[in-house]
């Protein structure tokens, strides 16, 4: 297991901010050269600190503003059913996070869609279709106050 010192949670910490940053970039503001900094980040890559980088795309404009939390609890509880309940939301792309909960509900699904109709549309006929769901409860979002993508490190 690799042990991540001050440098390298700095690493990770400009990486969050901006992936796009380049080794050259990164080794001036940690005043190291180049080929420490670039060891460092194919190290993390490699041991798994760093699983992907990715785009953060407006959710407005490809008109996917409303938000829902969804919770979700199944009618029975085997590992079968939790098994094809857990593929069937996978399969579904207007969920994008899905959550294995305690409490009353067994799952919280967050949900992208444009506006209400096509919400509506989407629990109908799709979350709808997933057979041994017994509740549901929806939760909309009216505002966004915080979402960051960064881990706290």
């Amino acid at each position: 297991m690799l042990i991540l010192d001050e440098t390298d949670l700095e690493i990770l910490r400009q990486l969050q901010e901006n992936a796009f940053t380049t080794t050259k970039d990164l080794a001036s503001k940690l005043h190291l050269s180049i080929t420490p900094v670039y060891e460092r980040i194919k190290r993390m890559e490699r041991e798994g600190y760093i699983k992907k980088y990715v785009a953060l795309l407006n959710k407005e404009k490809l008109k996917k503003g409303l938000v829902v939390f969804c919770n979700v609890s199944l009618k029975q509880h085997t590992r079968e059913i939790g098994k094809k309940f857990v593929k069937e939301i996978v399969s579904l792309p207007e969920v994008t996070e899905c959550y294995n909960i305690s409490g009353e509900y067994d799952f919280m699904l967050k949900i992208l869609v444009e506006d209400m109709p096509h919400y509506q549309e989407f629990v109908m006929n799709r979350l709808g279709s997933i057979e041994n769901i017994g509740n549901t409860h929806s939760i909309f979002v009216m505002g966004e106050i915080k979402n960051a993508t960064a881990l706290p490190i």
